[in-house]
C-alpha cells in the first residue's frame, strides 16, 4: 500500500492542481450559469484536428455546467476546395466571394451540409447534444443583398459593386435557438440566409455571429479569430475597449486590414443587445474557457459603454 501511494505522489500533485483550477473556475461558473454564450468558430481553430477536438469538449463543457452554447461556423477552405474539385471558379472582392448561382448551391452544400455536420460531431462526440442548422431553418435569418461601392481614385465617382448572392442579416428570430437550448440541445449555425425574395444568401460567419448574439442577448460574443485580439500602436494587446474607443482606434488607424470588420461587429453585437464581444486566439487549446473562466481572460473585450 505504502509503494502505491508513493509511486503515485506525481499523480496526487496534479491532482491538487486540477483541483485549484476548479476552485478558481468556480465563481465564474456561477456568474455565466443559465447565460448565452455565442461563440464564432472558424479559422486555424477549425483547420487543426487537435484543436478541432478541443473546441468540441469545451463547448459541450460549457453546456454541462449550465451555460448555453450557441456555434456559429465558416468554412472558407472547405468551400474552396469543393469549388476546385468541382472546376467552378470564383474571385474576391475586398475580402468577399463574388458569388453567382453556381457558387451560391456549393456554398450552401458545403456549409450547411458536410462542415456544420462535423462542427456539430465534435461537440456530441465530446457528451453533449448539438444539432446542425443553418440560417435559413425557422426563418432564423432573413437577409438582404449586400450592396457595397467603390470610388474610382481618378475620378472619384463612385460605382456599385455585384457581388451576387452575398447578402447581410436585416433579421433574426431567435425562437429555434430557444428552442433547441431549452430542449438541452445546442446550436450548430451555418451561415447561409434567406432573402424575403425567397434567394439564399451568403453570409459572412463573423457578421452572422454579431447578429445572432446581438439578437439572444447573448453575454459574449466569442469571435475566434488568428491573432490575440485587438493590438495598440506597439503591438500589445488591448485587454478591452468600449465601442467609441473601438471607433476611435479604427479613426486613428491603430486597429487597421482584417481587424476592422471583427471590430465592427462586435460593436454592432454589442449595441444590438450582446453584453459583451471578445476577440481571442483561437490558436490556443481552450480559449473559450481561458477566456470565460479566468481573471484576465484570453483577448480583447469590446462592450457597449
Amino acid at each position: 500500500m505504502t509503494e502505491s501511494r508513493l509511486s503515485s505522489s506525481g499523480a496526487k500533485h496534479d491532482a491538487v492542481h486540477e483541483a485549484a483550477v476548479l476552485a478558481n473556475a468556480l465563481p465564474y461558473l456561477r456568474r455565466y450559469a443559465g447565460d448565452t454564450i455565442v461563440v464564432k468558430y472558424g479559422g486555424h481553430a477549425m483547420g487543426d484536428v487537435g484543436l478541432a477536438k478541443t473546441f468540441g469538449r469545451d463547448i459541450a463543457l460549457l453546456k454541462q455546467v449550465g451555460i448555453n452554447p450557441v456555434v456559429v461556423h465558416g468554412g472558407g477552405p472547405q468551400i474552396n476546395q469543393m469549388l476546385k474539385r468541382l472546376d467552378i471558379p470564383s474571385h474576391f472582392i475586398d475580402g468577399l466571394r463574388v458569388t453567382d448561382a453556381n457558387v451560391v448551391d456549393v456554398i450552401e452544400m458545403v456549409l450547411a451540409g458536410s462542415v456544420n455536420k462535423q462542427v456539430a460531431e465534435l461537440i456530441c462526440e465530446a457528451g453533449a447534444l448539438a444539432v446542425g442548422i443553418s440560417g435559413k431553418d425557422g426563418k432564423l435569418i432573413t437577409a438582404r443583398k449586400l450592396r457595397r461601392t467603390v470610388r474610382d481614385m481618378d475620378s472619384q465617382i463612385e460605382r456599385v459593386l455585384d457581388l451576387g448572392f452575398v447578402g447581410e442579416p436585416v433579421k433574426v428570430d431567435p425562437r429555434v435557438i430557444y428552442a433547441l437550448s431549452g430542449s438541452g440541445l445546442i446550436p450548430v449555425i451555418a451561415p447561409v440566409g434567406l432573402g424575403e425574395d425567397g434567394e439564399t444568401y451568403n453570409i459572412n460567419a463573423d457578421t452572422a455571429a454579431g447578429a445572432v448574439a446581438g439578437a439572444v442577448h447573448a453575454t459574449r460574443l466569442l469571435m475566434l479569430t488568428d491573432v490575440p485580439g485587438v493590438l495598440d500602436a506597439q503591438g500589445k494587446l488591448i485587454p478591452e475597449l468600449t465601442a467609441a474607443q473601438a471607433r476611435q482606434a479604427i479613426e486613428e488607424g491603430v486597429i487597421t486590414g482584417g481587424m476592422i470588420p471583427k471590430v465592427e461587429t462586435c460593436i454592432q453585437a454589442v449595441q444590438g443587445g450582446a453584453s459583451g464581444a471578445v476577440i481571442i486566439d483561437g490558436r490556443m487549446p481552450h480559449a473559450c474557457l481561458l477566456e470565460l473562466f479566468t481573471a484576465s481572460g484570453s483577448g480583447t473585450l469590446i462592450r457597449a459603454e
